[in-house]
C-alpha cells in the first residue's frame, strides 16, 4: 500500500478530495464523478486523510458567549444539556418567543415514534408548542401533567396537549379535572376515578417531559394564575422560603417540595415522579425566573433546560454565591 506521507500524487489527490469534500460542500458521489474514480476509493481517501489528521474541524459560533453559558450550567453538575438563545432586552416576549422556538427544536430532536410525552400548562410551553413545526408525522402521545385551570390559554394544559398532538399529528389523551381539589377528600376521590388515573399514570411513565417553571415572588407570578390568593398569602410563602412551582407544586429554595396546605390538594403528577422519563426539559426565560430555576435545580427535576441568556446569568450568578456560601 502506498504511503501517502513519502507519495507527493497519493497526498496531493487526498488533499483534492478533501477540499471538494469539505470546502466547496460536494458529496463523495459526486467527486467520485468529477474526479473518475470509484466512490469506495473517494471514501477510503477521506478515511485515510483523516486517520493522517489533514481534516481539522472548527465550529465558528456567532454567539460564544451562549455556548460558555451552555457549558458552564452542564458544569454546574445539576443538567445533562442546555440550550441559552439570546435576551432581547426590553422586549420579554420576543426573547420568550426566542426560547420557546430552541425548544421546539430541541423536543423534535428528543422525540422518537412510540414515545409519549407530558407536557404542563404555562406561557413557556405555551410558546413552545405554537412554535413547533414537525417535518413528518410522529407516532407519539400527549399527555397533560396536571388537571387544567380555565381562564387564560396558557392555563388549559388540555388545550396545548390538543395543539401539540395536532402539530405532531399525534394522539392526545386529555385529563379531566380541575388542578386545585376543594380538599383532600375530594383530591383523593378525584385520582381515584379511572379516567384520571389512567392519564396521570400515562404521564408518570411518559418518556419525555417538557415543563415550565414558574415563579412565586414578584405579584405578576404565572402561579397566581393558577390560584389567586391575597398579598398576605404571598407574603407568607416568601417567608416559608418557597421559590418555584412546579407542576403547580410549590417548591422551596433547597428543591423540596413546601409543606403547604394547597399542594396536597393537587390533582398532578408529583415533581419526583418525573425520575423515570428519559428526558424531562425545562423552559424559562425572564430573570426573575432565576431563583425558581436555582430551587427546581436543587431539586434534581430537570435534565435540559432552555432559557436565554440574561436569565440563565442570573442563574449561575445564583448558583456560584450558594455554593461560596457553603
Amino acid at each position: 500500500m502506498q504511503d501517502p506521507t513519502t507519495d507527493f500524487e497519493l497526498s496531493r489527490l487526498i488533499q483534492t478530495v478533501l477540499t471538494l469534500h469539505f470546502i466547496e460542500g460536494m458529496k463523495q458521489s459526486e467527486i467520485a464523478d468529477k474526479l473518475n474514480m470509484s466512490h469506495s476509493k473517494v471514501n477510503r481517501l477521506i478515511a485515510q486523510g483523516r486517520k493522517l489528521g489533514m481534516v481539522k474541524i472548527s465550529i465558528d459560533t456567532p454567539f460564544p458567549r451562549l455556548a460558555e453559558l451552555e457549558a458552564d450550567l452542564c458544569g454546574a453538575g445539576a443538567l445533562r444539556a442546555a440550550v441559552v438563545t439570546p435576551s432581547v432586552l426590553g422586549n420579554a416576549e420576543t426573547t420568550l418567543n426566542q426560547v420557546g422556538r430552541a425548544a421546539a427544536g430541541l423536543l423534535l430532536e428528543n422525540l422518537r415514534d412510540g414515545d409519549v410525552i407530558a407536557i404542563s400548562g404555562g406561557r413557556a410551553v405555551s410558546a413552545v408548542v405554537e412554535n413547533l413545526v414537525a417535518e413528518r408525522p410522529m407516532d407519539v402521545t400527549v399527555v397533560p401533567l396536571t388537571g387544567g385551570v380555565q381562564g387564560k390559554f396558557y392555563t388549559d394544559v388540555n388545550r396545548l396537549v390538543s395543539l401539540l398532538a395536532e402539530r405532531l399529528s399525534g394522539r392526545a389523551m386529555l385529563l379531566h379535572a380541575p388542578l386545585f381539589a376543594e380538599n383532600r377528600q375530594q383530591c383523593d376521590m378525584l385520582k381515584d376515578m379511572a379516567q384520571v388515573r389512567d392519564i396521570l399514570d400515562l404521564a408518570r411513565g411518559a418518556t419525555v417531559a417538557l415543563t415550565g417553571v414558574g415563579s412565586v415572588a414578584p405579584s405578576g407570578s404565572s402561579y397566581y394564575d393558577l390560584n389567586p390568593v391575597p398579598k398576605s398569602d404571598r407574603e407568607m410563602l416568601v417567608r416559608m422560603g418557597v421559590e418555584a412551582e412546579f407542576l403547580a407544586h410549590l417548591v422551596g429554595r433547597d428543591g423540596t417540595v413546601a409543606d403547604y396546605e394547597l399542594n396536597r390538594r393537587l390533582v398532578a403528577v408529583n415533581p419526583a415522579e418525573l425520575g423515570s422519563c428519559r428526558v424531562v426539559i425545562g423552559v424559562a426565560s425572564g430573570p426573575q425566573k432565576a431563583r425558581p430555576l436555582q430551587a427546581v435545580l436543587n431539586g434534581g427535576f430537570l435534565h435540559t433546560l432552555v432559557s436565554d441568556e440574561e436569565t440563565v446569568t442570573a442563574l449561575l450568578g445564583n448558583l456560584k454565591g450558594s455554593k461560596n456560601v457553603a
